[in-house]
């Protein structure tokens, strides 16, 4: 028996296949652009904001914090005995920094109370008598008795006129003798030389008083030197003592205990606590609109986000160049024109706190709202 085969079909076996997904639609190009008109739009603002700034404004980047930097230098001369302070300490008024060797100072000193004691035992004063006044009231004596000599004087030669006379008469009528009449003439003319006399002692002791009055006077002005010097020794000695000016920080300290020191030398220097401003050194061409009294806004390099706030308060009366220390001059060589900046005080109405002190030096961007 035979068994029947089915024939197997020849025809190829066809796959479905699914169709490729569509492309991605433009959504990615309209949100680059979205972005680039946003950025666009944001960088149009900005701009706009700064050309308004810059026209109510005058900005600066040259500007710095200024403050009193106050010099301490000897006054006297010698050795450092003791340094009472280190750096960057803070100082009160008038307490003592640098002791320097008092001893010379305090020789000197009793010299002159010892000279001036002198001066005061001659000229007196002080409700004590002095040499010189003392002279005066001999010669003012000397002189009341020599006056009274000279009234004794005249009454004895007024007294020897009349017995002159007298007997004159008498001889007339020769009553007594010539020889008494040459007695009574000799009496009256001894009594008129001792008056003359007596006259001139007088007036010798009238220039004696106006002596010892100059005598006076003179030692008084020695008196008022002694003085002068005396005073003089007390202010040396007390400049032994250096003292601070002024409140504030220790900086550049330059002294040492031992050290030998002149006067006029430089020992350190104190950064006083009367306060900082801001010297803003704008263009020539930004001062049309800046005046004195105009709000200025101050960032500070130092402090991140602070925004310190101030006033204008004065405008230098020249260029910085001019007070340069080699001073240009467009008379002289090849000229070439360079903007000039103009030197303007700013006050600092509000700082950036107690943790954020302004120092001297620091770097400060200064805004001056000008209109």
């Amino acid at each position: 028996m035979s068994t029947a085969t089915q024939p197997q079909s020849s025809a190829p076996i066809q796959r479905v296949t699914a169709d490729p997904a569509p492309a991605p639609s433009n959504t990615k190009g309209r949100i680059v652009l979205a972005l680039v008109v946003i950025a666009a739009i944001l960088g149009l603002g900005w701009g706009v904001k700064q050309w308004l700034y810059g026209r109510t404004h005058e900005s600066t980047d040259n500007a710095q914090v200024d403050g009193h930097l106050v010099p301490v230098l000897a006054k006297v001369s010698g050795y450092v005995t003791a340094v009472n302070i280190a750096e960057n300490d803070r100082v009160r008024l008038d307490s003592t920094l640098v002791r320097i060797d008092e001893r010379e100072y305090a020789v000197k000193l009793a010299q002159a109370d010892a000279d001036l004691a002198a001066a005061r035992a001659a000229a007196g004063g002080r409700g004590v008598e002095g040499q010189a006044e003392a002279m005066v009231q001999t010669a003012t004596g000397q002189r009341a008795a020599l006056d009274a000599n000279i009234v004794a004087a005249q009454a004895n030669a007024t007294k020897a006129e009349a017995d002159l006379v007298r007997m004159r008469e008498l001889v007339a009528k020769q009553v007594v003798s010539r020889q008494q009449l040459d007695a009574a003439q000799a009496a009256s003319d001894a009594a008129r030389a001792q008056l003359s006399s007596a006259q001139r002692s007088a007036g010798a002791a009238g220039a004696g008083i106006v002596n010892a009055q100059a005598g006076v006077r003179l030692a008084q002005a020695r008196l008022a030197s002694a003085q002068a010097s005396r005073d003089n020794a007390q202010l040396q000695l007390s400049y032994t003592k250096v003292a601070a000016p002024v409140a504030g920080i220790i900086s550049r300290k330059q002294i040492e205990v031992g050290q030998l020191v002149q006067a006029g030398q430089p020992l350190l220097t104190i950064v006083s606590d009367t306060g900082v401003w801001v010297t803003a050194n704008f263009k020539e061409t930004q001062l049309s609109d800046l005046k004195v009294g105009q709000v200025a806004e101050l960032d500070i390099d130092a402090y991140g986000g602070c925004h310190a706030k101030g006033v204008v308060e004065s405008l230098s009366a020249a260029t910085g160049a001019k007070f340069a220390l080699l001073p240009p001059d467009n008379a002289t060589g090849n000229f070439t024109k360079v903007v000039q900046r103009v030197p303007a005080r700013i006050k600092v109405t509000e700082g950036c706190g107690n943790d954020h002190p302004l120092r001297p030096g620091m770097s400060v961007f200064a805004h001056v709202a000008t209109k």
